[in-house]
Formats: C-alpha cells, structure tokens, sequence
C-alpha cells in the first residue's frame, strides 16, 4: 500500500529534501543541491517566494519506507493573470508507477480543491527556479541550474496521461569555437552607433552596485514568458544572499547606454556541479574547500542569465559581452560553456548562440494535464 503524507514537521521537512540523495546516491550524473539551501526553498520563513504562492509538500511512502516526493505550488500572479494552474515540482520517485500515480493523483486533489483548471510541473515557484523534466542526455552532468533525472521520470507521466506541454533544450559550446576577430569588430561598431559602454566590475561590491537595476530590466525583459513571476524586492535581497558568495565579479557584465542606464547584463558562473556532487550536499567539514576550488579553478563555465532591453534588442548589443568574455575565458582556462535552459520555440535566444557552433546536450519538458472536477 502507498501512503501520501505531507510534510508538516521539521524531521518531515528534512527528509523530503534529502529523499533524492539516497534516490541518486553515486549516480555519475546527477548533481546534489546543499541542504542548507534546498531546505531553505521550502521553508515559509526563509523563501520570500512564499509572499505571493502556497505550497504544500508530499511524501510517497510504501511499506514504511519513502519513495517519492512532490511539490503542489499555487502562485497568485498565476491567478491574477487569469491562468488557473496549479504547479508542481520537486518530483522525485522510484521506478514504480503506483507511487508517481499517488504523487500526481495528490496534486490533482489539491487542484480540484481550489477549482484549478489543470496541473503542470515539474517547475518551482518561478522563472528563476529550476523547470522541466529531464526528457532527453541522460549521459551529461547536470548543471546547477537543472534538474537531473532517470529515464523512467518520462515514461510515468506519460503514461499517467501527462501531454508535453513546454520544451527547453540545454546548449553547450566549445570556447574555440568563437570567432574573436568578428565579435570585436561588431563590439566596436555597436558601441560607436550606439553609444553604450560596457562597464568594469571587478569586486562583489561594484556588483551589488548594479544588482537592483539587473532585476529592473530582468523583470522587463522576461515579463513576456510564458509564466512569468515577476521579482519582488524581498527576493532580491534572496537572491542577493543566496548567489552573491557564488560570483566570480569577473563573469557579471552590465552594458549601459550614454545616460548609463542599464540595457543588457549577463550572469556566468564558473560550474560547481562535481564541487558539489564531492561536497554531497554539505559545505562541511570539506564542502566549502571543494565550492572554493571550483571558484578559483574551472574550465567550465554556465551562462545563468542574459538580459537585453527591448528597444535594443536584435541590435547585437551581446556582442560587446562574447567579445570580453572571449578574452577572459581564454585568460582562465575555460574551454566550455553550458547554456542554462532555454524555451524550444525561442529562436531569438537561439539566434543568440549561433556563432559558437552550440550542440544540444540534453533536453527537459515540463507535462500537463487537465482537471475533472
């Protein structure tokens, strides 16, 4: 028998993060979260995403063991735009079908409850969190910004009756791919018709400097998605304290237009994911030392976030970013970048990368289905 309890205490809390430790225990591929932080994503106290969505949290337990786990999120600025969906995430379960029934059956009664249209996951609370089942390069590590699963994840949605519903394909790229001498031709040319510049940050301070006005235009530039949740001013201070200690000032560029007002930024960030497949989701007692290692040394890098402005989009104010970065790439020793997943149908950002030479290395697909009240 499959027992549904959700999470209500502290001990129960604490087991629903750490289920898929033990689910992908050694697993070459998939890339552990720290457990401080992933425990903090879900907790009401901590996860300013709260403000404006209800979650509640589920385990799946069969002969008293747990074996499977799942997320019910409801957002109101889903609900204020109309958009009668429930969410749901954090799905993790053995390759047993009864027990993602259960987990989805649970989600579904959640959404009838409050007269929701339909289900759709796996995503989180917004567009900053991790989106999509893993649908296609089970043999590639994953990125911190992804979710990794097994095969068999796919294969129990669908056959639940789940439809594919959004796809997103993870690219990647070969530093030498680039083709320098043109970038900095076009970067020269940009900045001569249009006047921008591209500023020079070299600490976390001159960073932080820009950080209010990098979710100004991120909330402008990414309102256009589909699902969009908007940033508010307690989740920037969130952000702010949970990547800041990640950054590398190096790799956060800000390009400003003759006023200095901010019109594109991009966020890279040097790959943590074998630092913390060694830390296996605690900084101590050498977590830390291997997140700091990484830091210093890498020779791969993920590209987080692009943001142009609207009015200077198709203008090819990246440029000037591809141009810097090429120098600094080179000077580190980095030799390969992955792209954080990008929507299938977005050609625009696919336009973007076409000059690297980008080759999809995995793919993810969020699934839906309708609700019968």
């Amino acid at each position: 028998m499959i027992l549904i309890k959700e999470v209500v205490t502290e001990k129960e809390l604490t087991g629903f993060v750490k289920f898929p430790m033990q689910l992908y225990k050694n697993h070459p591929y998939w890339v552990p979260p720290l457990i401080s932080e992933e425990r903090a994503v879900f907790d009401k106290t901590q996860n300013p995403a709260f403000d404006n969505a209800q979650a509640w949290f589920y385990l799946a337990y069969k002969d008293g063991k747990p074996v499977g786990r799942v997320a019910a999120i409801i957002n109101q600025y889903d609900l204020k735009a109309g958009v009668k969906k429930l969410r749901f995430g954090s799905l993790d379960m053995v390759d047993d079908l009864e027990v993602t029934r259960a987990l989805i059956d649970k989600v579904k009664e959640k959404a009838r409850e409050h007269h929701l249209a339909y289900i759709e996951g796996p995503m989180g609370f917004s567009n900053m969190d991790k989106v999509g089942v893993l649908t296609d390069g089970y043999d590639h590590i994953g990125a911190m910004a992804t979710w990794y699963n097994y095969p068999y994840y796919k294969a129990h949605l669908e056959a639940l009756g789940l439809t594919k519903e959004k796809g997103y394909i993870d690219m990647s790229f070969l530093v030498e791919n680039a083709k320098p001498a043109i970038f900095k031709k076009t970067a020269e040319a940009i900045k001569k018709r249009y006047g921008v510049r591209l500023l020079d940050t070299r600490t976390k301070d001159d960073v932080l400097k820009h950080v209010d006005a990098l979710f100004d235009l991120y909330n402008d530039t990414y309102s256009r998605l589909a699902s969009y949740v908007p940033v508010s001013e307690r989740q920037r201070e969130y952000f702010k304290k949970k990547y800041v200690p990640f950054i590398n000032p190096e790799y956060i560029r800000f390009i400003v237009d003759k006023e200095g007002k901010l019109i594109c930024f991009a966020i890279v960030l040097p790959s943590f994911s074998k630092a913390l497949q060694k830390a296996k989701g605690s900084l101590f007692p050498f977590g830390f030392w291997h997140l700091l290692n990484a830091k210093k040394k890498h020779d791969t890098v993920e590209f987080y976030l692009i943001g142009v402005a609207p009015e200077y989009q198709s203008k090819g104010i990246p440029a000037l970013l591809f141009d810097y970065y090429y120098d600094v790439f080179t000077k580190n020793g980095v030799t390969h970048c992955v792209i954080t997943p990008e929507l299938e149908d977005n050609i625009p950002i696919q336009q973007l990368w076409k000059s690297f030479d980008p080759i999809i290395h995995a793919r993810h697909a969020t699934y839906k289905t309708m609700i019968n009240e």
